[in-house]
């Protein structure tokens, strides 16, 4: 067994390498991760290894199968990311019925004017931290008016969804989770009562399928947590890596500057290269199994590395080298199979946005000093703050 935790450090700030260093050694290995949950589990790195796993039936989401019960699952109820079919396919469907790309593409003129407006208030202080001043208000203020909760408590909010995603110890994460869960029934109750509005939650609390099927109460809660957090804290995490990579690679940032059609193609670039997600939620196996020659016990956890898929040779020449002009690739950061990430289209229109305006109205954008700490864990890739100056 590999101990990540002794790795210590250099684990959380730089994954990357020691990725890599598993890969040469294979694609699949028993690992323990890090505090604060310190779990031991099969780690997949390698990228075809890691496309074959996220597509595998036999990889299960839901650990209650397996008589495993997470305890912060059991609290906000269950959601698409912890089932499988039939019941996710019941779940995606009723909300794919809500979120629809038309329902996204509308919002185009809206995530440019928060943008602008966001950016307008930045120029005159001549330096700021972008996750404050940027990359967490654009993702949550247009994830809040698309759910149709724009009064959202969002310093409480924060505070919850960060401590859940990203928990600073065991303990605090579960008590997180249920204060969280909380706070999302009485925001469901609360729209319930508010007149009928346009928006996604209350269509979500309306909408029926063509038997009558309509969400229950716990997976109202369950979906508005994955929308909510999913909605906000993978973008954040997108703008602020793909700003943070551009500035520590300034002749990637000149090309980008002199060729800004290269924009879409720099987003998939920063996915694959610094992606949001580190690893995906955990799976476990419904039967004994395979993956690239490594055998899995009925029962066995699985978690896959999205980011180090990222960065394998045989899939990427020059893997650890960003460039705006690579061809995307196919890349797993959104994941992929039934699992691929419903909020895709929302995440990359926003990061588009972001850039192309940062980029535009702060010329000589750069680091105004070192990031804030990487945060911890496994789940999500990011810096805690990112100060730079024009």
């Amino acid at each position: 067994m590999i101990d990540l935790g002794e790795y210590g450090a250099r684990f959380t700030a730089d994954p990357h390498h020691v990725y890599a260093e598993l890969r040469e050694r294979g694609p699949v290995h028993w690992v323990r991760t890090p505090p604060p949950n310190a779990w031991e589990t099969w780690l997949v790195v390698g990228y075809e290894a890691a496309r074959a796993a996220l597509a595998d039936p036999r990889l299960s989401k839901d650990s209650t199968k397996q008589g495993v019960f997470v305890a912060e699952d059991q609290a906000m109820g269950r959601h698409l990311l912890i089932v499988d079919p039939p019941e996710h396919t019941r779940l995606r469907s009723l909300v794919a019925r809500a979120f629809t790309m038309r329902r996204v593409e509308a919002l185009r003129p809206r995530i440019q004017q928060i943008t602008d407006e966001l950016v307008e208030e930045m120029l005159p202080k001549g330096r700021a931290d972008l996750v404050e001043a940027l990359a967490y208000p654009l993702p949550i203020t247009v994830i809040c008016e698309l759910l149709g909760v724009p009064d959202i408590d969002r310093v409480t909010f924060r505070a919850l969804s960060n401590e859940t995603v990203t928990p600073s110890s065991r303990e605090a994460g579960l008590a997180a989770a249920r204060r969280l869960a909380v706070f999302l029934d009485e925001l469901i109750e609360d729209k319930r009562r508010a007149a009928p509005a346009d928006d996604l939650l209350g269509d979500l609390i309306r909408t029926r399928a063509e038997d009558g099927d309509r969400l229950s109460d716990s997976e109202l809660r369950a979906m508005a947590f994955l929308l909510l957090v999913a909605g906000h804290e993978t973008t954040v995490n997108l703008i602020t890596n793909g700003v943070h990579t551009l500035l520590t690679h300034p002749e990637q940032l000149a090309a980008l500057r002199a060729d800004m059609t290269l924009l879409d193609g720099a987003v998939e670039e920063m996915l694959r290269f610094e992606g949001p997600v580190q690893t995906a939620t955990y799976r476990y196996a419904s039967e004994p199994l395979e993956i690239a020659g490594t055998a899995i016990a009925e029962g066995d956890p699985v978690i896959i590395g999205l980011d180090a898929a990222g960065r394998d040779g045989s899939r990427y020449p020059d893997p650890h080298l960003f460039d705006v002009h690579r061809a995307p690739q196919g890349h797993l950061a959104f994941g992929h199979g039934m699992h691929f990430c419903l909020g895709a289209p929302l995440a990359r229109l926003e990061a588009r946005t972001a850039l192309r305006t940062l980029l535009d109205r702060c010329p000589n954008l750069s680091l105004d000093g070192p990031p804030g700490a990487w945060l911890p864990g496994m789940l999500m890739r990011g810096v805690r703050s990112l100060p730079v100056r024009w």
